[in-house]
């Protein structure tokens, strides 16, 4: 797993999860304003995407397995502690169990415009375009995908950089096998695990902060669960970020940098 680390390194930890199908380069601009605030800021590639390997094959992928990448590359390799976590899409679904399994080495959390999902509630008719789009373009276009997950216009430059890491379809088994792995029914191989999570979570006061968008369909349902059920959310300063999409880092970076600066302060 490849990864950006910027900050000093005795300053608060903060790290920042990406989803689908982006990489890091989505939190350039929190990564600046983080170092920037004395903070140690950590984006990773997750396993598929950006500058990370590539497993070849779809099945490759799994839920189990990307929790399991995530856990050694965070706590064995890099042995980080006193986190304060960023999770966005599948960096949330992902994050979130990371936390509900490991919560001594975590301080804080940031859930923007993510949730976790068990299949025990429909995924709305937005999100089943996404999927079906995924899977049956015949040229997956990874910078138009991320552009259209945007409230604000994207430069050329910028879309090609999420168009680098992929440079043929033999290297996007990892954004296509993503959105098969969200649990949609309660049978999915991920959905005890996603329960005991949440099981975890209800029962943990690690302080929690949701910053989510104005103008995300996909995951707007999700900020108020998330407020009601997580006992670490109580009394936190909850922040919406105006005109920003799904992609809230490509419209708004600096902004969520400044969000997630303050809230590292105070759980630290």
């Amino acid at each position: 797993m490849a990864y950006v680390a910027a900050g000093p390194a005795d300053g608060p930890t903060v790290l920042l999860l990406h989803g689908e199908p982006s990489w890091s380069f989505l939190y350039r601009d929190v990564v600046s304003v983080l170092a920037e605030a004395g903070i140690r800021a950590i984006a990773p590639d997750l396993v598929g995407f950006g500058r990370s390997d590539k497993p070849s094959e779809i099945g490759d992928h799994s839920y189990a397995r990307h929790v399991e990448w995530l856990r050694q590359f965070a706590f064995d390799v890099l042995d980080l502690r006193e986190i304060t976590l960023v999770g966005q899409d599948w960096g949330g679904l992902l994050g979130l169990r990371l936390l509900a399994e490991h919560p001594d080495r975590f301080s804080g959390a940031v859930a923007a415009n993510t949730g976790m999902p068990t299949g025990d509630h429909d995924m709305p008719e937005v999100w089943w375009r996404f999927r079906r789009a995924v899977e049956q373009a015949e040229t997956l276009d990874v910078g138009r995908l991320v552009a259209s997950g945007c409230a604000r216009p994207m430069s050329p430059e910028v879309r090609a950089a999420y168009d680098v890491p992929f440079p043929d379809e033999s290297y996007k088994a990892g954004p296509r096998a993503m959105p098969g792995l969200v649990p949609t029914s309660p049978d999915d191989p991920a959905t005890e695990a996603n329960r005991a999570a949440w099981r975890a979570l209800a029962a943990d006061d690690t302080p929690v902060l949701t910053a989510f968008s104005d103008s995300d369909p996909i995951t707007a349902s999700m900020g108020p669960v998330l407020r009601k059920l997580l006992p670490g959310a109580a009394g936190q300063r909850h922040a919406t970020i105006a005109e920003a999409g799904h992609f809230l880092q490509e419209d708004a970076g600096a902004e969520l940098g400044r969000v997630v600066a303050e809230f590292a302060r105070r759980s630290n």
